[in-house]
């Protein structure tokens, strides 16, 4: 037989493309349109439905940047189309290949219920099967023109992002807007040849199934009069139904399809046009639902539903029947997908808090399956977190982004920093926005990594990023695949019901330990430094405000705010979304993170103030009493505690170094600050030992060029490295007003850096406070630390312990972490002697080693540095432009306790108060392993004192949890959302708690 393989597949795409999809609508009348173009911002649906319109034809151009247009469409269904299905066909002006991420539509019928959402690949809306002819239609169409900001040509700087600075010109040019008939046995006949084309490509040239699906399609192509498609399309179905029904291989690997739509609550638009996203896709979802009785729908992020439910109570309705039958399913158990690296260890413990406590107020549900697909590399604290809110498995998809290393595993156990295990999926299907075409389908086969171990993979179905979720047409590839040679073996079914068979199956798969480390989008940890100063400052104030209220409630009746702490975690939460906390969103988004910041910390310093006063007593006489919020003491507080009659820490006084420059000393350190404002030693008396290494400068601040080669705001590419610029020139070099600490200020570019170096009275802390007016482009600011200490790991904290990186690059796995995220500090030591660098607003770091010269030549020395600033142009063209302020220190002969305290201290300062009244702390521990992260009254209202405690160094600890007030019968444990897991036993209004290495534990004391 000859070969015209290639001539029959290229036959197959040119009529299916050109002949069979054009005619599932072979009949079309035009509908009269008409439009209201809204002023500013979206407006409420019945004012959208009741404004006057005027007419608009398709061709016309409309929708400026942002804008809201309300069209109404109006039309009667010819006579002659009696007992025809009748579909409105509505193109708003979109390009197919960008669903999500440009205009979209949400239709309402004339009583203001919603009907389904409208985009790129969902256009059309069921006017009536088998219609009596003459019906009249009429349909409003809520349009929104989001501009696009991720173009053919993507990453591009574009003033698109905010409407404060973009154009007023129409984006969107009306398309088709008709009333057509639906060929519904067309439009089977597309999606058999849809999927039969896509499995034939993927098969083996040898494979005899592909020749066999090829004559098939031969035939049915064969039998479609190209002039009658209508007409003939049955034929040419009945010649493929052999092809179709024969039945997939014993072996065919299982792939369990879920609905889905990745939403993202804020990226390349709005957190307010996020809230009508929802809208669109819950409205599709749930109008899909009801025609396809096997078709089950996933949906995370409790503030999805929370929005919908506030803003959009009529499809909110809808939603919560699907719930309550089963196949719209809430997953996740989070409140929004946050990112994981950088939200602190409180945060990230509430984002499981409050997502879970929706579900199960709004449905009754306990989710059990947390469901990141989309986060930028995982922290190695969450497996704890998801037993401790009561979960049992966790998806993701995002690390088969990483560029160096391939994950070996695809289902797996994760383990975390404290040795607990987490049931974990990646599909391999690679991408959480699946089409299931034949070439992904293949490709989750291919990928899979524990072929001869497990047989089954999930993959999460749908339009993505910007929503849209699963089509009829997804639908119709899925029955179609459910049991066909050459292909896996494809279902619609629950997240839990795949988690439930894959572990059943595969209950011993192999161990992963540590943090899930993205390879890829290493530079999120520093875009943006405003919004991340933001979370940090709210995610401390919080605290503050839990603990003072706590304090002040039960020792003087102060009213605790439930609502006002509930609403303010909410919004920080909100904030740490995976494309808000990590900087990656357009200029709107950032904007409004700033301002929301701002009123949640003044909101927060309210609840903080009123209660420290409650606490303090009397003022009038001129009394102070210091506030010591960190959770170890200091300055004669106690942790949690004050102390009245305290005085201010004084610092040490500068004198003149010879060859210039000043000298910084307290009996504890020696520093030289040398004629360039450089730090050219920091000598610790008490170890004798110098902590920077020769010739080297500490607290040097260095520029790198910045410009990855894609995904700006996200990446940093490791040749960065290649071109540095050391800002060694100084502007001016002085003590500060009190002769106390050393000023240097520094130009370069267009930018401008004011430095203060102190050494506070008996610390061992050399405390930097910078602040940058920063004008750069395309540029990296990092401070740099060279330290004369050799090692192989560096300690980085992360929420609830800290863990062990490489500071060499021995492996592949070892040199893509170049850029890596820290809370608090980062501590490095040799037996016996280390040193840490504490910050209180950034994350990025890089540690690296070189040979030591100079003085006593041999070994390595080690340097740490900082990652203050980026400037990248996408998608916010003015990233970190303006002023900004940041405090870091470095700790000479720091040990682990001494990196976690000073982490705290930095964070959290002492607060002075008029009053006479020192406090005792509500709570306190023994022993300064196990820290206290948390004391708050319970969320439930009953006053009970909920504290939420960590083994901080990484081994076993005991310690003694002491109240400080009358503790009653009911003491428990209890997991992450305050509900009981047993008794405690209580002695002297005391109790012995015993931890494992970064063990969490969650007290609720009854009073």
């Amino acid at each position: 037989m000859h070969n015209d393989r290639s001539i029959t597949e290229a036959r197959l795409k040119r009529v299916l493309d050109e002949r069979v999809r054009p005619a599932v609508y072979p009949e079309s009348v035009p509908l009269t349109v008409s439009v209201w173009h809204a002023p500013g911002e979206p407006v409420p649906v019945a004012e959208g439905l009741a404004a006057g319109r005027e007419p608009i034809a398709p061709g016309a151009e409309w929708g400026p940047p942002w804008g809201t247009s309300w069209f109404t469409v109006a039309g009667r269904v010819p006579r002659e189309w009696a007992g025809r299905t009748v579909e409105a066909l509505l193109d708003l002006g979109f390009d197919e290949n960008m669903p999500g991420f440009q205009c979209e539509g949400l239709v309402y019928r004339p009583d203001g219920s919603p009907v389904k959402g409208l985009n790129p690949r969902n256009q059309w809306v069921r006017v009536g099967e088998k219609v009596a002819g003459g019906e009249e239609v009429l349909l409003h169409v809520e349009a929104s023109s989001n501009p696009v900001i991720l173009d053919y040509h993507p990453f591009l700087p574009t003033e698109l992002g905010d409407r404060e600075t973009a154009d007023g010109a129409p984006r969107y040019r009306l398309g088709r807007m008709d009333l057509a008939v639906f060929d519904p046995t067309v439009w089977e006949l597309v999606q058999d040849l849809d999927v039969l084309g896509g499995l034939m490509a993927e098969l083996s040239v040898d494979a005899p199934r592909r020749w066999e699906i090829l004559r098939a399609v031969e035939r049915a192509l064969d039998a479609v009069d190209l002039q009658d498609v209508g007409g003939t399309a049955g034929r040419a179905r009945e010649l493929l139904a052999d092809a179709l029904a024969a039945p997939a291989h014993a072996s065919a690997h299982r792939i369990s399809a879920v609905g889905h739509a990745h939403i993202d609550s804020a990226w390349l638009w709005p957190l307010r046009e996020t809230v009508r996203k929802v809208a669109r896709t819950t409205s599709n979802m749930t109008a899909l639902l009801e025609d396809e009785p096997d078709f089950v729908y996933a949906m995370s992020q409790a503030q999805q539903f929370a929005w919908i439910k506030d803003h959009r109570p009529e499809v909110y309705a809808r939603v919560k029947k699907a719930v309550a039958e089963g196949r719209f399913v809430p997953v996740g158990g989070m409140w929004v997908e946050s990112d994981t690296n950088m939200p602190g260890s409180e945060a990230l413990a509430r984002q499981f808090v409050h997502g879970k406590r929706f579900f199960l107020e709004e449905f009754g549900i306990e989710t059990e399956e947390v469901w990141l697909p989309d986060t930028f590399g995982y922290s190695a604290a969450l497996p704890q977190l998801v037993k401790l809110a009561g979960n049992k498995w966790f998806l993701t998809q995002k690390i088969s982004w990483s560029r160096t290393n391939k994950f070996p595993h695809h289902t797996f156990w994760w383990e975390g920093l404290d040795g607990t295990r987490v049931f974990t999926h990646f599909p391999p299907i690679d991408t959480y926005n699946a089409q299931l075409s034949g070439q992904e389908i293949a490709h989750a086969v291919r990928n899979f990594r524990e072929k001869g171990g497990a047989t089954r993979s999930l993959a999460p179905t749908g339009w993505g990023d910007g929503g849209g979720g699963t089509t009829r047409e997804h639908l119709a590839r899925a029955k179609r695949l459910a049991d066909l040679e050459g292909a896996a073996r494809v279902v619609f079914e629950k997240p839990s019901a795949f988690f439930e068979k894959a572990h059943a199956e595969y209950g011993h798969a192999p161990v992963w330990v540590g943090e899930l480390y993205l390879e890829l989008h290493r530079a999120t940890l520093t875009s943006q430094a405003r919004t991340k100063q933001g979370n940090r400052r709210s995610e401390h104030l919080l605290r503050e405000a839990e603990l003072w209220a706590a304090t002040a409630a039960v020792r003087t009746g102060f009213r605790y705010p439930y609502e006002a702490l509930d609403r303010l975690w909410k919004t920080v939460l909100l904030h740490q979304f995976h494309d808000i906390l990590p900087g990656t969103s357009i200029a709107w988004v950032h904007r409004e993170a700033a301002e929301t910041y701002a009123a949640v910390a003044a909101e927060l310093e309210d609840i903080i103030g009123g209660a420290l006063t409650a606490l303090a007593g009397d003022g009038s006489a001129g009394g102070t009493v210091v506030f010591n919020a960190a959770p170890h003491a200091r300055g004669g507080a106690e942790a949690g505690g004050a102390v009245a009659g305290s005085t201010s820490a004084s610092a040490s006084m500068a004198n003149p170094r010879e060859g210039g420059g000043f000298i910084l000393e307290n009996g504890l350190l020696r520093v030289e600050i040398d004629g360039r404002g450089l730090v050219v030693s920091v000598y610790d008396v008490v170890a004798e030992r110098e902590s920077v290494a020769p010739g080297g400068a500490a607290n040097l601040l260095q520029l790198h060029q910045d410009f990855p080669n894609m995904w700006d705001a996200w990446d940093v590419d490791h040749f960065y490295r290649n071109t540095v610029t050391d800002l060694t020139d100084v502007e001016s070099l002085e003590l500060t007003d009190d002769g106390a600490a050393v000023r240097v200020v520094r130009a370069f570019g267009a930018s401008r850096v004011e430095q203060v170096l102190t050494l506070p009275a008996g610390e061992r802390r050399l405390d930097v406070t910078t602040e940058v007016d920063w004008h750069e482009t395309e540029k990296f600011l990092k401070a740099a630390f060279p330290l004369d200490l050799h090692t192989d790991r560096v300690a980085a904290e992360t929420q609830f312990g800290h863990l062990y990186r490489p500071t060499h690059t021995n492996t592949s796995w070892d040199a893509a972490k170049f850029e890596a995220c820290a809370h608090r500090f980062v501590h490095l030591e040799e037996p016996g002697w280390g040193v840490a660098v504490v910050n209180d607003s950034t994350y990025g770091y890089d540690v690296t080693r070189a040979e030591r010269t100079g003085g006593e030549a041999g070994g390595t020395v080690t340097t740490v540095r900082l990652s203050l600033l980026r400037a990248p142009r996408f998608p916010d063209p003015r990233t970190d432009q303006g002023v900004h302020r940041f405090r870091y220190a470095l700790v000479p002969g720091a040990t682990l306790r001494d990196a976690v305290r000073e982490g705290y201290r930095i964070n959290l300062p002492e607060r002075r108060v008029p009053g006479s009244t020192g406090v005792a702390p509500l709570v306190s521990v023994s022993g300064d392993s196990v820290v206290i992260s948390a004391v708050k009254l319970a969320d439930d209202g009953s006053g009970d004192v909920v504290v939420r405690l960590y083994e901080s160094l990484g081994g076993r600890a005991r310690t003694r949890l002491t109240a400080g007030f009358a503790v009653g019968s009911a003491a428990s444990s209890c997991d992450l959302l305050e509900r009981p897991l047993g008794p405690v036993d209580v002695a002297d209004d005391g109790i012995e708690l015993s931890f494992r290495p970064f063990e969490i534990k969650t007290v609720r004391l009854g009073r």
